[in-house]
């Protein structure tokens, strides 16, 4: 049985992907919740496709995602070989350095392959950073 390497862990964490532009938010205290259903990368080491469902919910401070742009950001995985975990990492990571929300979170929610489904969820507070949802 071939091993995971070093290598493929951090396949796709360094892709280039297009930037997730915003714009400036005009109300306080409200939550934002955005679903991709369709969402598609390829496994790192065999190449095969995984899909998905990314829920992105967050509470804007003074930025807003724009949808389109986020759009062309989630499309440009399809063909980026990345782990779900690094996924749903990488993508919220993005999203705070793009709008710096005062929370946010991202589910994955990954198609069965091999009779088992996956959930990855990932946090972040601004009170608190990454990992403090």
């Amino acid at each position: 049985m071939s091993k995971y390497t070093k290598e493929h862990a951090k396949k796709g964490l360094d892709a280039k992907l297009p930037a997730i532009e915003t714009w400036p938010n005009q109300f306080p205290g409200y939550e934002i919740t955005i679903e991709a259903p369709e969402f598609t990368s390829v496994c790192p080491k065999t190449g095969l496709p995984d899909f998905g469902l990314l829920v992105l919910r967050y509470e804007p401070d003074k930025a807003c995602i724009e949808l389109k742009s986020y759009k062309e950001y989630i499309l440009a995985y399809r063909n980026v070989g990345i782990f779900y975990e690094n996924v749903v990492n990488r993508v919220l990571r993005d999203v705070v350095a793009a709008c710096k929300p005062r929370r946010a979170s991202l589910t994955g929610v990954f198609n069965a392959r091999g009779g088992m489904n996956a959930t990855v969820v990932a946090t972040y507070s601004k009170k608190e950073g990454f990992g403090g949802g």
